[in-house]
């Protein structure tokens, strides 16, 4: 099993870090290549280039309310749930549907639904044997 995690390209697991100018203040964001490219494919669902996804995500976290005091697991868990959307069939993986199009509350509610399932199997202790 590991040889599968362990034999991957080094490059995967480089840490990159970009520059991106938001609200007129210039910020530094580090994650490793892999987070790069899924962030790239996020953005090109929706004709954006990376710089003016992590501007709207931002923007739109803080009218949401959220503390974004560690912008940088904020993108690490977007990359990590797109691809988990994606998995379950619940974001289709082509590239010409926009994020605008999806029915986004009816998503939110089947993935709120799955996480709390998996939840109470975690919670259930196992039979002793």
């Amino acid at each position: 099993m590991c040889r599968l995690f362990v034999g991957a390209d080094p490059e995967l697991w480089s840490s990159q870090t970009r520059s991106i100018r938001m609200d007129g203040m210039v910020t530094s964001v580090r994650l490793e290549n892999l987070f790069w490219m899924v962030l790239e494919e996020i953005a090109a669902k929706d004709d954006m280039n990376v710089p003016q996804l992590l501007h709207q995500l931002y923007n739109e976290s803080i009218d949401e309310g959220h503390d974004l005091g560690n912008f940088t697991s904020f993108l690490r868990v977007c990359c990590l749930r797109f691809i988990d959307l994606q998995l379950k069939g619940l974001i289709p993986s082509s590239q010409s549907d926009h994020f605008e199009t999806l029915p986004t509350e009816d998503i939110l509610k089947v993935e709120a639904d799955q996480n709390r399932k998996r939840g109470q199997r975690k919670a259930v202790p196992r039979a002793q044997h």
